[in-house]
């Protein structure tokens, strides 16, 4: 599959790919997920996955067995241990917002992060959506990394940072939790430290791997420091260029490669009701090698100030 690029890499595949934009999101067509998958099926949706980080169907009107069954076909399914589960499934987050509860997750990130082994990717499925807005976000942590200012770069390659679910630890305390049980949470998911550049265990390449979710600091920096750093860092999943939007319709289906991109959920649509249902597909534990393949930013199709900025960051940039 391509790095970076929209080619003809498509014929090949058992059903029809759309991109989205030029290194993230497709739509995927030609493919009924009722259906269990064929060997040449499940190998085709993994490489569109691999290639455009994040991947749509349209149309798609499964019963929740069948969303657990065509996740199972990339790997084991997640538990979440703070957030809601579909009764009777406890490996389906049930995610609801409405007038009584507005969508909080419009903010950049990566999903569970806070976990010693994050997810490989997230299959996300909508049950009911706002008439208008609601659309999600999704921005490509390698082509953030790519066009990184190299004096950035020098500064992260090879650095830790700490993650934690503190956001979900403030929502315990407000549903009533005691602190003897959410100290049992700190010691079941203890606060691990991951590369602030990851490798992609398939593919290799490089990705930002830092959110301001769940990301705290830099290890082995002031905090200050870390702290403007991290906003460089942060700064780059808002870049449009590196972007795809998408606008969701009932049965319809994305999925994602957390270990490649980032996402945000628009929080436009209050009152109305947005529905969805997710199943986790668990992945291992993050790690950075210095060698792997790299875009040529020659080629890449990004210019202006992306381009310029490799060597000229700017003094609004980069103050560390």
């Amino acid at each position: 599959m391509s790095l970076n690029v929209i080619d003809d890499q498509y014929n090949d595949l058992p059903f029809e790919v759309t991109p989205y934009s030029p290194t993230i999101g497709a739509e995927i067509s030609g493919i009924d997920l009722a259906q269990p998958l064929t060997d040449a099926q499940v190998e085709g949706v993994r490489a569109a996955l691999l290639d455009r980080k994040v991947i749509f169907f349209r149309d798609q009107d499964i019963t929740t067995e069948q969303h657990l069954d065509f996740a199972r076909n990339f790997g084991e399914r997640e538990v979440h241990p703070f957030a809601p589960h579909k009764e009777g499934y406890p490996e389906v987050l049930a995610i609801t917002h409405d007038r009584e509860r507005p969508g909080q997750e419009n903010g950049w990130h990566s999903d569970v992060t806070w976990r010693l082994e994050p997810s490989l990717g997230s299959v996300l499925r909508c049950l009911e959506c706002p008439p208008m807005g609601g659309d999600t976000l999704f921005s490509d942590s390698y082509a953030a990394y790519d066009n990184l200012p190299e004096a950035v770069r020098e500064k992260v390659e090879g650095k830790y940072a700490l993650h934690d679910f503190e956001g979900f630890r403030t929502r315990l305390r407000d549903r009533g939790i005691g602190e003897e049980q959410i100290e049992a949470f700190n010691k079941s998911y203890p606060n691990p430290e991951h590369p602030v550049i990851r490798s992609h265990p398939e593919t290799g390449r490089k990705g930002i791997y830092v959110n301001a979710a769940f990301t705290k600091h830099i290890i082995g920096m002031a905090q200050a420091d870390s702290d403007a750093l991290l906003g460089v860092l942060y700064h780059q999943a808002n870049m449009p260029e590196y972007q795809c939007r998408f606008r969701w319709a009932k049965n319809s289906i994305a999925f994602w490669d957390n270990r490649a991109c980032q996402h945000y959920a628009s929080s436009d649509y209050w009152p109305h009701f947005r529905i969805v249902e997710r199943v986790t597909i668990i992945g291992d534990v993050p790690y950075y090698k210095s060698d792997g393949p790299a875009t040529d930013l020659d080629e890449s199709p990004f210019r202006g100030r992306i381009k310029r900025q490799h060597t000229d960051p700017g003094p609004n940039l980069f103050k560390v």
